[in-house]
């Protein structure tokens, strides 16, 4: 690879000097290098055309690679900018678990090296689109549902294939990809699920039943959720986030539509890691 673009966390790479050591390391190497800074993005006008991600196309052109300095919270991000791109990811762990951000910033210059010699491997991931009313969005970690304003209790009808399955009485509810499953999911006692998996997780969130349980499904499953009013004074029962982002209202009455997405997302993945290894150091006892 010879062409990439950066994304960073501010707030992790201060004054962006990690970004620009890396700029510096790949120029000097014959290889070039765009820093993505919301300063860059606004000099650019859209000439109109039909484009998905929130970085001017013009900035993406020829870029062969994003490489994404944070957490997995700026991984998220990066993929919703670039979702439909087509351009890999490689996460340079500024976080703290980082399950996405797979280098360490003192294998910074090794990975920059193995880049450039195209020494490394992709690996896919499944995403899922989630509709609401006449909204769609994709979310690569999981879609929310929580309880709103005072509501303390919310009710949640969850059908798959057009069968009902459950009515929750919960805090909310979690539907998540495998890459999810080891966020919000897992906290929220759901199971976790190998990352190369294509499956759809449902978890309830403080479930008001000592019964309700996660249930995984297979890709092809098809999960609608009906909100059921329950607060007469209420008008929001709860709202919804894709990957903690683009928050809607809901009412009751109605349906957020969870299936898998037509799009995924490549991962550069520069270490042969067996993933059961990195739940042991990431959150083992």
């Amino acid at each position: 690879m010879r062409s990439f673009i950066i994304l960073a966390n501010k707030d992790k790479d201060a004054n962006l000097n990690l970004s620009k050591h890396i700029v510096a390391y790949l120029q000097e190497r014959g290889a070039d290098a765009v820093i993505i800074t919301e300063e860059l993005c606004a000099q650019y006008e859209e000439d109109g055309s039909v484009h998905s991600t929130k970085i001017p196309k013009q900035l993406l052109q020829g870029a062969q690679a994003c490489i994404v300095l944070g957490g997995d919270g700026t991984m998220l991000r990066a993929a919703h900018d670039l979702d439909s791109c087509q351009i890999p990811f490689v996460g340079v762990n500024l976080g703290t678990l980082g399950f996405l951000t797979e280098v360490e910033v003192s294998y910074l210059d090794e990975t920059l090296d193995r880049l450039i010699a195209d020494d490394f491997q992709l690996e896919k991931r499944m995403m899922i689109e989630g509709a609401v009313r006449d909204n769609t969005f994709h979310a690569l970690n999981d879609i929310v549902i929580t309880r709103a304003g005072f509501s303390r209790i919310i009710g949640l009808n969850i059908y798959v294939n057009d069968e009902l399955l459950e009515t929750y009485e919960a805090d909310g509810v979690i539907v998540a990809t495998p890459t999810g499953s080891t966020g919000y999911n897992l906290s929220a006692g759901g199971p976790i699920v190998s990352p190369k998996s294509k499956a759809i997780v449902v978890t309830p969130i403080s479930p008001h039943s000592l019964t309700a349980k996660s249930v995984v499904f297979d890709s092809t499953d098809c999960v609608r959720i009906e909100i059921v009013k329950k607060r007469k004074t209420q008008e929001t029962e709860a709202i919804v986030s894709f990957d903690g982002a683009n928050s809607i209202e809901l009412s009751a009455g109605d349906v957020v539509t969870a299936r898998m997405s037509a799009r995924e997302i490549s991962l550069i993945k520069m270490y042969d890691v067996n993933f059961y290894k990195v739940l042991r150091d990431k959150i083992g006892g």
